[in-house]
């Protein structure tokens, strides 16, 4: 529990010190949303008209389409956003470990959605031949798609950032815990990277049926970087095991932290955030997947 932790009940839905009800950190993220609203709607406003004129010579969305992974990757999303509503509530009861749960929840959930879009625009680029240079359709669509995907990519990092901050101590000893923090996010990231890859592989041999053989195949395998840059998928498997056992060593309690129940307006932001951008897939899934099955 924080050291500062205000006594008494903390209302958390006004700020009497501001002259709207409303928290700054709050009343600006608002502010920020309903700029990126307006952003979004002129993207997918320049999709759905665009649509009505495909190139003739390439394939038309269905045949490009695979709705069956964009509807997994909606419903993971989706999970996200119930994870994000928990942790919120789970901070603003107090509770830093069930926060600390739903927030690695959420992230994990958030990547999965990541790699669900990679793998599918990989799939587009070189299999299906729609790119973002090819025609209008695939401009406006890898345009909107990607610029979702990059605010979940953001979202992502702002989650990993906030589990980081929740680990200060109530009583810091100079700038050591900034670099910890500092040590905490770049093992994350690694981790993240590693245990990616290593799924992508064995996403790859269950494709090919040959799932049994992962760690037969792992020394005769690589991950190729570039020509010259070529890390052994045994290597990459002993680097994501490291960064999870660092990951949870870096959870170990050490003390009294400074981040408790009047830090729940900085997840509620948060929260905030994440929310829009579940809102604004389920729009563009609706609009760009769906409606292609319907007209």
């Amino acid at each position: 529990m924080s050291s500062h932790a205000a006594a008494g009940h903390i209302d958390h839905h006004n700020d009497p010190t501001t002259s709207t009800g409303i928290p700054n950190k709050k009343l600006i993220m608002w502010a920020f949303l309903a700029s990126d609203c307006m952003f979004f709607g002129t993207l997918i406003s320049t999709h759905l008209v665009y649509r009505q004129n495909p190139m003739p010579e390439t394939l038309g969305p269905r045949a490009v389409f695979s709705l069956e992974l964009t509807s997994f990757s909606t419903f993971i999303l989706l999970m996200s956003s119930l994870m994000m509503a928990l942790a919120v509530s789970a901070i603003q009861r107090g509770n830093l470990r069930a926060m600390r749960t739903a927030l690695l929840t959420t992230i994990f959930f958030g990547l999965i959605f990541l790699w669900c879009q990679v793998y599918e625009f990989n799939h587009f680029v070189h299999e299906k031949h729609l790119t973002i240079t090819g025609d209008v359709f695939g401009m406006t669509f890898f345009t909107l798609t990607g610029t979702h995907g990059t605010h979940v990519a953001i979202g992502v990092l702002w989650l990993v950032l906030m589990y980081v901050r929740s680990f200060k101590p109530a009583r810091p000893a100079g700038f050591g815990w900034v670099a910890r923090g500092g040590a905490h996010v770049a093992v994350f990231a690694v981790t993240i990277v590693a245990l990616m890859n290593a799924t992508y592989h064995l996403y790859l041999l269950v494709q090919e049926g040959q799932a049994g053989t992962y760690f037969a195949t792992l020394g005769d395998s690589a991950w190729i970087l570039t020509p010259t840059a070529v890390i052994p998928h045994w290597l990459v498997l002993a680097i994501a095991a490291v960064g999870l056992a660092a990951l949870v060593g870096f959870a170990r309690r050490r003390g009294e932290v400074d981040f408790a129940e009047i830090n729940a307006i900085d997840v509620e932001s948060m929260g905030l955030y994440w929310h829009f951008v579940d809102i604004v897939w389920i729009v563009i899934f609706t609009v760009v997947y769906l409606l292609e099955y319907v007209t």
